[in-house]
């Protein structure tokens, strides 16, 4: 849009220009006037401020004003139509990114809500878009969304309050897997967990909180994790003291091109293929090339894992695998235990 409204107005310029030499050019040869006064007289007329007349006009010279006269009326006629067509393309194009969005966003499901878009927000958009997972941000302030939109083109992003309801609502957070609360205030994610967790009692929320007296507000409000940037950062930094070589593989292993794992969750579903096998029957590294590193049964709680799970351990539904592999590894294992 912007390249056609610049290809536009190049038009309009060279036109200007070509009219003014012309116009110059004429006075000159036909009233016999000096360079000055013709191109003072050439631009009063094709603008139409009607001034008088620098000197009087011959017949001739008459003729030629009019003529000129309509070329400029041309000219502000050309410049009028490419203002008004970049501005009804600037509101066609977001009409239909909205349409388009309105239409993605009928369809989503199982995905997660990303509230806010700084620094701790990025950070997330960025881990779900390695992993190829849906998400959806909500965002307020438009110069983050332009920035999102050129770095990440595809992304689903709306304009709006994640702390109101009509936005939580139209973002589906009925169908959402969960919900990421990254604003930038502690308050704003506190009102945002007691929004979500009223519209929707068993959805996964996890909230950011700053300030340590805020992280049990947190939890009151509804949020099922807490994430302290600061306290993660003193617990990295007394990892880096204690167990050098544990940081610096993990960081390794997350970080560089060449070797970025990650720590993924995949249930057994009903009617998968390696329900009712044990590990070595299901062969998953085999297949897939993940680790398997801990089991949680189906009817276990929430924190009971078995760690390193021996190779007869039968793989039940609604059983949970914790795996370490590649973002590809990882696609190949949901598309492994689905068939």
């Amino acid at each position: 849009m912007l390249r056609s409204f610049l290809t536009r107005s190049l038009l309009v310029l060279a036109f200007a220009v070509v009219l003014t030499a012309v116009g110059a050019a004429g006075y000159m040869a036909v009233e016999g006037w000096e360079f000055h006064d013709a191109l003072y007289m050439t631009v009063i007329t094709v603008t139409a401020v009607g001034y008088e007349e620098v000197h009087p006009l011959t017949r001739t010279g008459q003729y030629f004003t009019m003529a000129l006269l309509t070329g400029g009326i041309t000219l502000m006629g050309m410049w009028f139509g490419a203002v008004a067509a970049a501005l009804v393309e600037l509101d066609l194009n977001n009409i239909l990114r909205t349409r388009a969005t309105m239409k993605r966003l009928a369809e989503l499901s199982n995905h997660v809500i990303i509230c806010g878009a700084g620094r701790t927000g990025r950070q997330v958009i960025q881990e779900f878009t390695d992993l190829g997972r849906p998400f959806l941000v909500i965002e307020r302030d438009r110069r983050r969304i332009e920035e999102l939109e050129e770095d990440l083109p595809e992304a689903m992003i709306l304009h709006g309050d994640a702390t109101s309801d009509e936005k939580l609502e139209e973002a589906g957070v009925d169908r959402a897997l969960g919900l990421a609360a990254c604003l930038s205030a502690d308050a704003d994610n506190l009102f945002l967990c007691l929004s979500a967790r009223a519209l929707r009692p068993d959805m996964m929320i996890v909230a950011r909180g700053y300030e340590e007296d805020t992280m049990s507000k947190l939890y009151r409000a509804g949020a099922d994790h807490v994430i302290s940037p600061n306290i993660s950062g003193a617990i990295q930094m007394a990892s880096f003291i204690l167990r050098p070589s544990v940081v610096s593989f993990l960081d390794i292993a997350t970080h560089s091109p060449d070797l970025a794992l990650r720590l993924e969750q995949s249930e057994v579903r009903a009617g998968s293929q390696i329900a009712g096998k044990s590990l070595a029957q299901a062969r998953i590294p085999q297949n897939t090339g993940l680790i398997v590193i801990a089991l949680r049964k189906a009817n276990a709680g929430p924190h009971d894992f078995t760690f390193n799970p021996v190779a007869d351990t039968v793989l039940e539904e609604g059983d949970t695998m914790i795996v370490l592999g590649t973002p590809q590894q990882l696609t190949s294992l949901r598309e492994y235990v689905q068939k």
